[in-house]
């Protein structure tokens, strides 16, 4: 007997009570010790991703984080945004703020320094440094606890040793006695032990607090995009039971009831138009700015707004599997992964805390042993521990991925997962499939061509009227364009030929001109010399007659749309090389290629040709992406190094691919890659800016060139200047508009 082995269960669980990247690394560390368990913490959306072989228990996962001193508890369906961490932030930063402001004032200004102002600088201190600092003490001894050190043992650290030799100089050293005066110096000064420091611990305090606040603002801001999609779902639907509408939770919904959706209501769930006409906008899901003229037989998605008239709708898609669900569980999954600079940034969180620490001791006995005072060695070792906080190392990554995934969810751009970015980088070929991504991928009516002395109309109209009885996509291009009334009596089907029938007594043959033949129906030399050069120009062409007479030609081609030309133009701006790759004829191929731009074309391919195509290409040293959007393009996107589906194509071609285009502007193809090469040039940049900070302080601290108070300063702002440099991307406007 075959035993299967069944995939492994993904686990999501919100993480609370992390304060730094040490901590969702120390987490990670804890689940992955488990048997079975892979687990990657992100700090910015404060998630852990699991995958648990299935049946694992959920307890044991939320059971090990807390063990570990943090708070865990299964994500659920629709997340709400997090409010309460932000509201906490800024009322403590208020508090410490004010005051903290007296303090500093009262310690920078001599003149403002009444016979006890130590004192009183010594009370508003004291509750700035125990209430308003609390959660950096907290973490830092539950930390302690577990033998870690993190950002939190750094603040909590620098903090109470200002402190603490600040209440050591006014009781021991001399600091208490009434008049007592000292200026305030961007570089620490030397006052001997009646140097007191309380405008550095409630500085930094205050410092490091508004940057938490001003970081969880912006991390909110970073997460809005996923917010507003999971928002976008109508939640009570009126589904018609009976003959009689009847509102229900959209939760109610299945698969093959009818709904109703009045103008300005959002269609509920994904599904076929039954009855009505309306245009239908689709901007708020797909990012497609005109509103789409919709029928009987059209497909619409949820989260659409019907504009006008009233639609009775056939679900065909509920819950977890429409279009809008699918889309939030791309970007989701994109954002809470990690990229190969997260991993590396994790990595170096991981020693940073313990080398800085070590630097900071090294620091206070180096100052010792070179006969320094003790208060210049404290400050000294003070400034090393505040400026060398890794908060925007661990902001780095994880928020840029935030803004820039969520800023392609809002335009129809879909990332699998952050490493997509890395791959977009390196690419140099963009292999296009022909249709359904270069085309529109329906046959239509490109020309129509008369026999001499005979009128265009009467052609189309009894064209049109045969070939409405055929189901063939050429066919039904010439019924579309002829709209024909005309009944079609005693008609036949030619295998590979065309068709034949009676209408309006007439007997009407359609198709290639030997199906004519055989009915005694000769075309003229106009009409042949008109067919090759169609042909030639990779158009289908069926001639038609009636009663052995030629009527003429009608012409057929798969259209390119209207910006295909535009999408390979901005591939090449792009300095990326576009390739045609299709199952269609050379001449056809050849035809489309030259239409929109592109010289290199791979003609008449199969499914599994197209992946040795793929292969070959990157065996010549090029780094492949590939577009398609049916399900003979799966694999070519599978074995390319970046598939790129769209979205209007086939799920097993969407399943395949790095990133989704929601709708089917080739534009947008280039708008992905643009999006996101800024988005890990975003994460660069902000990594740079993080390890530059770090190691240009940390010197200048040890040196005695700090003042700890200006530390706090500067490494609160390295972390906002990090969010603010990632939220730019939210910026980002993309060609296709």
């Amino acid at each position: 007997m075959t035993t299967v082995e069944r995939p492994p269960q993904r686990v999501e669980l919100a993480i609370g009570g992390m304060t730094c990247a040490a901590c969702a690394g120390r987490i990670e560390r804890k689940l992955n010790k488990l048997d079975g368990v892979r687990a990657s913490v992100n700090y910015a959306t404060e998630r852990a991703t699991v995958e648990v072989p299935p049946g694992y228990p959920t307890t044991t996962l939320v059971d090990t984080v807390s063990n570990a001193g943090y708070q865990a508890s299964p994500v659920p369906d629709e997340p709400a945004e997090d409010g309460a961490s932000v509201d906490d932030a800024k009322l403590r930063f208020l508090l410490s703020a004010g005051l903290s402001a007296p303090v500093i004032a009262v310690s920078m200004v001599p003149a403002w320094q009444f016979p006890t102002w130590q004192w009183a600088a010594l009370a508003l201190s004291y509750v700035v440094v125990l209430v308003c600092a609390w959660p950096f003490h907290r973490a830092a001894a539950v930390n302690l606890r577990h033998g870690a050190a993190t950002m939190d043992t750094l603040v909590s650290m620098g903090v109470g040793v200002a402190f603490l030799w600040s209440v050591y100089a006014l009781l021991w050293g001399g600091a208490g006695v009434p008049g007592m005066t000292h200026e305030f110096s961007l570089l620490p000064a030397d006052h001997g032990r009646a140097d007191i420091y309380f405008e550095v611990a409630v500085g930094v305090t205050t410092f490091l607090l508004l940057g938490r606040w001003l970081e969880a603002r912006s991390k909110r801001r970073a997460g809005a995009a996923l917010h507003a999609l999971l928002a976008l779902g109508a939640k009570d639907v009126a589904v018609l039971r009976d003959g009689v509408e009847v509102r229900v939770p959209v939760g109610d919904l299945r698969v093959g009831e009818l709904f109703v959706v009045r103008p300005g209501e959002k269609v509920a769930t994904d599904g076929v138009v039954e009855d009505g006409s309306s245009a239908v906008d689709r901007s708020l899901v797909t990012g497609e700015s005109v509103p789409d003229e919709v029928g009987p037989g059209s497909a619409v998605v949820g989260g659409a707004v019907n504009t006008s008239g009233r639609l009775v709708v056939r679900a065909s898609r509920v819950g977890g599997d429409t279009q809008l669900a699918r889309m939030a569980r791309l970007v989701e999954r994109a954002q809470t992964g990690k990229a190969q600079v997260q991993r590396l940034a994790d990595r170096i969180s991981a020693v940073f805390v313990p080398v800085v620490l070590g630097i900071a001791v090294l620091t206070l006995a180096g100052w010792l042993v070179a006969g320094a005072s003790a208060d210049n060695a404290v400050t000294a070792a003070v400034a090393v521990l505040v400026i060398a906080c890794p908060c925007a190392l661990g902001l780095a990554t994880p928020t840029a991925l935030l803004v820039g995934t969520g800023r392609g969810a809002q335009l129809g751009i879909l990332v699998k997962g952050p490493e997509v970015l890395e791959s977009t980088r390196r690419v140099t070929t963009v292999v296009l499939d022909k249709t359904g991504t270069i085309t529109t991928g329906r046959m239509s009516v490109v020309d129509v061509v008369p026999a001499p002395g005979v009128d265009a109309e009467r052609l189309l109209r009894l064209a049109g009227a045969v070939e409405s009885a055929s189901e063939h996509p050429i066919a039904q291009a010439i019924a579309a364009r002829a709209v024909s009334t005309a009944r079609v009596e005693e008609f036949r089907n030619a295998e590979g030929l065309g068709v034949t029938g009676v209408v309006d007594g007439s007997r009407v043959v359609v198709g290639r001109p030997g199906l004519l033949a055989r009915h005694g129906i000769e075309l003229p030399e106009v009409l042949v010399s008109a067919m090759a050069e169609a042909e030639a120009s990779g158009r289908t062409v069926v001639a038609a007659g009636a009663d052995g007479v030629a009527l003429g030609l009608v012409a057929v081609a798969d259209t390119v749309k209207p910006t295909s030309a535009e999408a390979v133009a901005r591939l090449r701006a792009l300095g990326l090389r576009p390739v045609l790759l299709t199952g269609d004829n050379e001449r056809v191929a050849r035809a489309i290629a030259a239409e929109v731009g592109i010289t290199d074309v791979v003609a008449g391919v199969l499914p599994a040709q197209k992946v040795a195509e793929v292969e070959r290409l990157r065996a010549g040293g090029a780094v492949v992406a590939m577009v398609g959007d049916g399900v003979n393009d799966a694999p070519a996107l599978a074995a390319a190094d970046l598939g790129l589906a769209m979205g209007t194509g086939a799920d097993a071609a969407i399943e395949a691919g790095d990133l989704t285009i929601v709708r089917g502007d080739p534009r947008l193809v280039a708008d992905a890659i643009a999006l996101s090469r800024r988005t890990l040039a975003t994460i660069k940049g902000n990594l740079f800016w993080a390890f530059a900070y770090n190691v240009a302080g940390i010197p200048l601290a040890a040196l005695g060139l700090l003042n700890p108070m200006i530390a706090g300063a500067a490494m609160a702002l390295s972390s906002v200047f990090v969010v603010a440099n990632s939220l730019r991307l939210r910026g980002f406007r993309p060609a296709a508009d």
